[in-house]
């Protein structure tokens, strides 16, 4: 929504912060505005958590009364995609399969360290069924849809789409996705959000439902990079010292950033997403950045290897699922779209699994070689949201936007990159007033497998010279009005 030409967005954890610290607001209040809008929204939640999340507060707020606080996200709301597992909850991965799976009996490692952080649980959000789809379209639990400006719904990304609307939406600043093969990093970009691919093995993956589990991550959405680093923390089950972002903004003057010619000069990369990243990588210059372009062999390789043998994730994902495709009840039940992709990799050879299992590590090392000091910028996905209509409406319009949605983030996974999916602009459209509106575009940064604190500190940096080039922002803590408590059944 617009105000004063300004998109208004709710506050980020580290403004929820600083308004506990001040006492305007307390942990209380907070959550008893998500928990409002949470039970507004539409499809965006599987199961809200309302009895949890109130007693956390509860005792967040109590905390910040007497003065001893856990730490920078103590009474800070978040959301869980359906896939980790809560307490008391099932973890249906947001398939009629598993709707009447037994609840949780314990929280997930990462679950368990933000409820340890004083962190308030809202509940578990809704995504493509078992994760298997970049768009985010669900026909058991409803798609969750955005209202972006232009009058028409539009894809919300996926698989983390319940966690990117709930950011987006306001129910609140922070929500934990997976990502596979771009599934934190495209509802970012399609939502105008920060979102954080973790390298492999950075977060515990225990009481998590598996896709594919030589690919399988996870990431945060949020509303900023500092915001993504005081969860990181948290979910890493480091101490803090009281600071949100306990890491410094890197130097970028010191920088050096390169985009690849090949994936960047494609005709399927919208005009306006290129024209965003250039001007994005233009601005960097102005800071003393320097940029570079070039063709980069360990991406081409990637390609390459998937288009002979398929892409590595379809080989495990149907390997996950099988049994439930061999039974034709099951199969039946499932969404008919995730359904035909998985089955799609049926076909494939055991020869061309170890192929791309054997190739994985020397390309990793070939990519740290190429990039050298350097950072990748790439975008996010070549095109803004895409209509959502068509795409229930055409299953071939479907299989091959999807595809495309997910084409310039799988490289990335199958290399093990950390990433941070930042707002690049804005593209233009029509809209149905006949004033122009606008959708948000996005890009990614890159690094090596491991190097997620560095490109932390550097993406922090681009957020900082990036953010008044996009949709400027009002954050404002008035969009929090204090009322009775809100109660939802578990």
């Amino acid at each position: 929504m617009k105000t004063n030409g300004c998109q208004t967005a709710p506050p980020s954890a580290s403004e929820l912060h600083a308004a506990y610290a001040a006492g305007t607001l307390t942990p209380m209040q907070a959550t008893e505005h998500c928990l409002r809008v949470a039970c507004a929204s539409q499809s965006v939640f599987t199961r809200i958590t309302a009895d949890r999340a109130l007693e956390e507060a509860r005792q967040s707020t109590e905390r910040w009364h007497a003065g001893r606080p856990l730490g920078p996200l103590d009474g800070i709301p978040i959301s869980w995609k359906d896939l980790f597992d809560v307490r008391g909850t099932p973890t249906t991965a947001a398939s009629a399969l598993l709707q009447s799976a037994a609840p949780a009996r314990a929280d997930a490692t990462v679950v368990a360290r933000a409820a340890a952080a004083g962190m308030v649980c809202l509940g578990k959000t809704n995504l493509s069924e078992f994760a298997y789809s970049g768009l985010g379209l669900n026909p058991c639990f409803g798609t969750p849809v955005f209202a972006h400006e232009g009058g028409h719904d539009r894809a919300p990304g996926g698989s983390s789409s319940g966690a990117a609307l709930a950011v987006a939406l306001g129910c609140g600043p922070l929500a934990m996705g997976t990502d596979t093969a771009g599934s934190v990093r495209i509802p970012a970009a399609f939502n105008g959000l920060v979102g954080y691919r973790a390298s492999r093995g950075r977060y515990c993956l225990q009481g998590v439902f598996a896709l594919a589990p030589s690919l399988d991550t996870l990431g945060p959405l949020a509303l900023s990079v500092a915001d993504c680093m005081a969860l990181d923390r948290v979910l890493r089950g480091l101490t803090d010292d009281g600071h949100a972002n306990a890491s410094p903004a890197a130097d970028l003057r010191n920088q050096v950033f390169c985009t690849d010619l090949s994936l960047l000069d494609d005709d399927r990369v919208q005009a306006p997403v290129r024209n965003n990243l250039l001007s994005s990588l233009a601005l960097l210059e102005t800071r003393g950045a320097r940029v570079e372009r070039r063709t980069l062999r360990s991406l081409r390789a990637v390609r390459t290897l998937t288009r002979r043998h398929g892409w590595l994730g379809a080989h495990e994902a149907f390997a996950t699922h099988r049994a439930r495709l061999d039974d034709a009840d099951q199969a039946a039940r499932m969404d008919p779209r995730v359904r035909q992709r998985l089955e799609a990799a049926r076909h494939l050879s055991p020869d061309s699994y170890r192929t791309l299992i054997a190739q994985r590590a020397p390309l990793m090392a070939l990519f740290a070689q190429e990039l050298g000091d350097a950072t990748l910028v790439l975008p996010t996905t070549g095109h803004s949201a895409p209509l959502l209509l068509p795409l229930l409406d055409d299953d071939r319009l479907f299989a091959e936007t999807n595809l495309a949605t997910l084409r310039l983030t799988m490289p990335g996974s199958y290399l093990d990159t950390p990433a941070v999916a930042l707002p690049s602009g804005v593209q233009r459209i029509p809209g149905l007033d006949g004033r122009p509106a606008f959708l948000p575009t996005g890009l990614q940064l890159m690094r090596p497998r491991g190097d997620d604190d560095r490109l932390l500190r550097i993406a922090l940096s681009v957020e900082q010279v990036l953010s008044p080039s996009t949709v400027p922002i009002d954050r404002s803590l008035s969009l929090i009005h204090i009322s009775e408590p809100t109660r939802q059944a578990e």
